[in-house]
């Protein structure tokens, strides 16, 4: 300690904002299920394809570019989840009135042979 010198002015510090990683979700996860379990229209594939091209561009780092993929691949893949959903409910339906017009049918036949 003997023979430093005591500092005679303000300490100056330099502050460097480093941009960090930014978060773009790609989507692949959700795009690949839509795919292999609800492909309807091929919607499912075309998200695959926006959200590979979505990360794609992330790892370039054109973040723009993979949000802009990242986007439209969420939108394919609420599409194909809505149309699969109204698709399994109409299906739903259309099995019950069959099994119901086919009970109504079968006990209809059971009525008309007893009376002979």
């Amino acid at each position: 300690m003997d023979g430093e010198k005591p500092m005679s002015g303000p300490v100056r510090s330099t502050v460097i904002n480093m941009p960090g990683e930014t978060l773009t979700r790609d989507y692949i996860i959700w795009s690949l299920f839509n795919t292999i379990y609800m492909n309807l229209c091929c919607l499912g594939m075309a998200a695959y394809a926006y959200s590979v091209k979505s990360r794609d561009r992330k790892m370039v780092g054109d973040v723009i570019g993979a949000q802009s993929y990242a986007s439209t691949a969420k939108c394919l893949n609420i599409s194909a989840l809505v149309l699969s959903i109204i698709l399994t409910i109409v299906f739903i339906i259309l099995y019950a009135a069959t099994i119901i017009a086919i009970i109504q049918n079968v006990s209809q036949l059971k009525k008309d042979s007893q009376g002979y």
